[in-house]
């Protein structure tokens, strides 16, 4: 069936897709079969695994895809906020919200050049330049001229932009991907009230768990298709628990009918053999000529044939049952760290700093000087706006820069000796140069054999097909996985880890193996992010705030 677009249906219905299939040009299949209704003042959470195709689904929605075959369609043209902006970089910020030819045809009015063309731009639109102060104000643009060109902006300053445009264009229904990944919290606060008061019909593409509780359903696209919760991210969470018991209690039982089958198996294959013995003995002591002997000799192995292959197939049955079983399971249990705790006793003394600051260009990074000690042990969350420099503040703890003071206060920065990890949110520590097996191979400081680097490879799901693949193909999620996996092979742990916005490019089930792992971890953390989910469910207990 070829593929529409189409642009209305019944009122109450404000996006619809009906048995949408998506396939990229090498005709792999992304996903299928797809229906999903949203009705008027619906907010709805897209979510999924990462490669589920939850852009794609979000862009076929917006009209900015085609499906390969189904049918899409929207009361009214969706509002649509990007999670990437490198396409916009070329164009000013009045030309990326599609504005620019309006605000040039208000201009010319305004000149005299009264037009039928500019009247037709225009479109009736007077207030655009007052609705477009107001919005950038709203979304704390400060400075930012609408003659500016994207590229000059920050990626939190991109996506307020582009949250600003929906004050700005007034649309019914707004389509969102990712847009907390680049805000800080100040910009994460403004977009949590926007989704808590709009009126607009909602789908978001997000990872962001404070966001996803604020939209009345979640809908999960996975291999099977799309599956409807009817409530916020905590209601899908618990419904997920119930049915992942519901499948640990089939694999179990699964796996007993399975040892049933092949103990039936064994039992009725020594039965055969019995009778097929004693049936050679009477045949010896009757005397038989060796043709009929040969004959029922023959008879009785395919009889034994037959009872085998009946056997066979049921067990094999059961087997592939059990397995498929296990697929479903989450993959979290699997992913164990397992390295020593750091040596350090806890409360060593880490960093003192006193009096610390950093300038650029002669001027000071901070308003007032940082205070502050860091112990062996401790969970800490560094925060600031965008720009206030927590990347600087890390490098300094990481020895990487020296701090800067006045020779009234001079700074103080002692550094214990200490082994500490780094991880940002592109996981740097990968090689994008070597293969996954190499990868693991570099941090093989315990000679382990190469069949036990592969077991732990499988443990964090990298199958055979991944071993020569290279680093640079991988995914935020795969590269996230294989900087645990390659933790784990190491067993030296770290006295330090360092996390720098990790979540930003994790899907959920991601940031659950990530949580989880971190969770094992006994040494100090430290980690920047503005996920204040996460930071609880790591258990923060301090927080170095910057201004």
């Amino acid at each position: 069936m070829a593929a529409a677009i189409i642009h209305s249906q019944k009122k109450f219905s404000m996006l619809f897709l009906q048995g949408v299939t998506y396939a990229h040009p090498n005709r792999d299949v992304l996903f299928s079969d797809i229906n999903l209704t949203v009705n008027k003042q619906d907010k709805i959470a897209l979510i999924g695994n990462n490669g589920a195709g939850k852009s794609t689904l979000l862009g076929i929605l917006g009209g900015r895809l085609k499906p390969t075959s189904g049918t899409a369609g929207a009361d009214s043209k969706p509002y649509f906020v990007p999670q990437l902006f490198g396409q916009y970089n070329a164009l000013t910020i009045a030309e990326a919200l599609g504005i620019h030819d309006k605000l040039l045809a208000l201009r010319e009015i305004l000149e005299g050049h009264l037009t039928d063309i500019n009247l037709e731009l225009l479109d009736d639109d007077w207030g655009i330049e007052e609705r477009c102060q107001e919005a950038f104000a709203h979304w704390q643009l400060h400075g930012i001229s609408l003659s500016q060109p994207m590229a000059e902006l920050s990626g939190g300053q991109k996506t307020k932009v582009f949250l600003a445009g929906i004050m700005i264009h007034e649309p019914d229904i707004v389509l969102l991907d990712e847009p907390s990944n680049h805000l800080d919290t100040a910009g994460r606060a403004l977009l949590y009230d926007y989704i808590r008061s709009t009126g607009n019909t909602l789908v978001a593409v997000s990872h962001d768990r404070t966001l996803l509780n604020l939209l009345d359903t979640v809908c999960e696209l996975s291999k099977r298709g799309i599956t409807a919760y009817g409530g916020n991210y905590d209601f899908y969470t618990a419904q997920k628990a119930i049915e992942n018991e519901a499948l640990n209690l089939d694999v179990k039982a699964k796996e007993k009918a399975l040892r049933k089958a092949k103990e039936v198996e064994r039992e009725a294959m020594e039965r055969q053999q019995k009778l097929d013995a004693r049936g050679k003995k009477k045949q010896e002591k009757a005397g038989l000529p060796t043709i009929v002997q040969n004959a029922f000799r023959n008879s009785a192995e395919r009889s034994t044939a037959r009872m085998k292959g009946i056997h066979a197939e049921k067990v094999g049955g059961i087997a592939q049952e059990l397995s498929h079983l296990r697929s479903e399971l989450p993959a979290i249990d699997k992913m164990k760290l397992d390295f020593d705790n750091s040596s350090l006793h806890r409360g060593k003394i880490l960093i003192n700093a006193k009096q610390v600051n950093f300038t650029y260009d002669d001027r000071p990074l901070w308003p007032d000087n940082l205070d502050f000690q860091i112990t062996s042990g401790e969970r800490l969350a560094i925060k600031g706006a965008n720009g206030s420099g927590k990347t600087t503040l890390i490098r300094m703890i990481l020895g990487e820069l020296q701090p800067v003071t006045g020779p009234e206060t001079p700074a103080i920065l002692e550094r214990a000796d200490f082994k500490s990890i780094y991880i940002d949110q592109d996981y740097s520590l990968i090689n994008n140069a070597l293969t996954v097996y190499e990868q693991a191979q570099q941090f093989n400081s315990g000679a382990l054999q190469e069949h036990d680097i592969k077991i732990r490879l499988n443990r964090f799901l990298f199958t055979r097909e991944y071993w020569d693949k290279p680093c640079a193909n991988l995914s935020g999620g795969e590269k996230m996985r294989l900087m645990l996996c390659s933790l784990a092979i190491s067993t030296q742990a770290p006295d330090m880890i360092i996390l720098d916005e990790p979540t930003n490019n994790l899907d959920i089930q991601n940031i659950g193996i990530l949580t989880a792992a971190i969770n094992e971890y006994r040494g100090t953390l430290l980690v920047v992010s503005h996920d204040a989910h996460f930071l609880r469910e790591i258990e923060v207990e301090k927080e170095l705030i910057l201004s």
